[in-house]
């Protein structure tokens, strides 16, 4: 019996990737980004770049209208960056993926009460305070971006930027913004320009 995921399976996981680009999008406070990178590789040696094939978040085989944002977005960063885009022999592979997760956040606080007692020595009423515990439960999504720098000779994973975020829903027009905007924020981190040693940004 195979073992191989179903086409289903594939398109849902797929389809799940390309949502948390999209909600990734909508993230109001600005993702958090994380780097790493490969204390390796020579950086001064990578002059050209490609899209890795096939591309995550084209897995299915096409493009849509939020992958074709995105690898504009990359490909304005990269070319600032000083690099050639060459489909034939490049040196670096660039692979962008993106997924989301369901968040739940719980949070407990006291909070003082009262309690009203008749006081027949007094006659009259007293509160008396008392403690409890309120716990708050918070679900959100969370959506993750990564854009991978590949050496294309050696097969090996050099650079890293991760984008994560609390995501929601935007307008066409405010998502490919926030898109631009946050590829722009994962290469800000990346200080490397093509074929120049020690050059940074």
């Amino acid at each position: 019996m195979s073992t191989k995921p179903s086409r289903s399976r594939r398109l849902a996981v797929w389809l799940a990737g390309l949502c948390a680009l999209v909600l990734l999008a909508g993230c109001a406070t600005g993702p958090r980004i994380t780097t790493e990178a490969d204390p390796r590789a020579d950086f001064s040696a990578y002059r050209t770049w490609s899209f890795y094939s096939p591309l995550a978040i084209e897995s299915e085989g096409y493009e849509t209208a939020t992958s074709e944002i995105t690898k504009a977005a990359v490909r304005t960063e990269m070319e600032r960056r000083g690099y050639t885009y060459s489909e034939d022999a490049p040196d670096l592979w660039v692979n962008i993926n993106a997924y989301m997760e369901r968040r739940t956040d719980v949070s407990s606080y006291p909070t003082v009460d009262y309690a009203y007692y008749y006081s027949y020595r007094h006659r009259g009423y007293f509160a008396v305070p008392y403690w409890n515990e309120r716990t708050q439960v918070y679900r959100y999504t969370e959506g993750t971006m990564n854009v991978d720098l590949v050496d294309a000779r050696q097969k090996r994973l050099v650079w890293e930027g991760v984008a994560v975020g609390r995501v929601a829903n935007l307008k066409p027009e405010q998502r490919a913004a926030r898109i631009n905007s946050t590829i722009a924020e994962i290469f800000a981190s990346y200080p490397h320009q093509a074929g120049t040693p020690g050059a940074t940004l």
